[in-house]
């Protein structure tokens, strides 16, 4: 359960609709999961077009979910006229990305008045096994919206 107070009443139906508007996310064919204020969850099921020479996930591929996930995860506690930009991130492969699907959990580490600092986590699941596969350390900036 997270510690922080969204700013804004409708922050899950905001982002739901950031999620449906990125555009990369229907490329992939990824899905949004499970969603609290401050965290975020986005799923991706494997096929081969998402896959590096060896048959597993591509790194980008799977930083990409994460960086979502992370600024989803950041944009949630926002207030509504704010949007997200990701400012920098560093990730770090730590198995192979080599299951039926990838669960990306990005959580809001420090909200800032400008600048907040999430970590992502990317589990690789296979059956009933699931296993960190990558993580990220992202830094965001928080820009106003545009209607």
């Amino acid at each position: 359960m997270s510690h922080f107070q969204p700013a804004d009443s409708q922050w899950e139906s905001r982002v739901r609709a950031s999620f449906e508007r990125i555009g990369i996310m229907k490329t992939l064919g990824a899905r949004l999961g499970a969603l609290e204020p401050g965290k975020a969850e986005i799923l991706l099921d494997f096929h081969e077009g998402l896959s590096q020479q060896r048959g597993y996930f591509h790194a980008g591929v799977t930083s990409t979910i994460a960086d979502s996930a992370g600024g989803l995860a950041a944009y949630s506690l926002f207030p509504a006229d704010r949007a997200v930009l990701s400012v920098e991130f560093k990730v770090n492969m730590l198995n192979p990305a080599d299951g039926a699907c990838l669960r990306a959990v990005g959580e809001v580490l420090k909200l800032g008045r400008t600048l907040s600092v999430c970590e992502i986590q990317v589990y690789s699941q296979r059956q009933d096994e699931e296993r960190l596969c990558a993580k990220m350390q992202q830094t965001l900036f928080q820009v106003a919206a545009v209607s």
